[in-house]
């Protein structure tokens, strides 16, 4: 009877214990402050510009053809075109191409020219 009487018991104190965990919190970063691009060094105004006019004219050209939407396979989004030493350092620029590459391409995917 001890036994029958303590399982449900050990059942409601693991049933508490367990509710209790803790589960991580993910939130996101928050958006950059306003101005943020105009303070931009140099280097990523130009790879900024860079990325998005290539990132638009790939997105449209993928979407006005009919292919998938997959900015990371073009060769712009790899070769990072536009990058003079002057500026500053290319893994620098390579970043801030990439993320205006794929802003741009999201934007000409979404809205192809010859297709408004």
């Amino acid at each position: 009877m001890n036994r029958i009487g303590l399982f449900p018991a050990s059942l409601i104190a693991t049933l508490l214990v367990t509710g209790c965990a803790q589960h991580p919190t993910y939130v996101a970063a928050p958006p950059p402050p306003p101005g943020y691009r105009e303070q931009a060094p140099p280097l990523v105004q130009v790879a900024d510009r860079n990325g998005f006019e290539a990132g638009s004219a790939a997105g449209s050209r993928d979407a006005f053809n009919g292919r998938g939407y997959h900015p990371q396979h073009d060769h712009a989004y790899h070769d990072t075109p536009g990058y003079e030493p002057g500026l500053g350092p290319l893994p620098v620029y390579r970043s801030a191409f990439r993320d205006a590459f794929v802003r741009g391409y999201d934007q000409g995917f979404r809205r192809p020219r010859g297709m408004q």
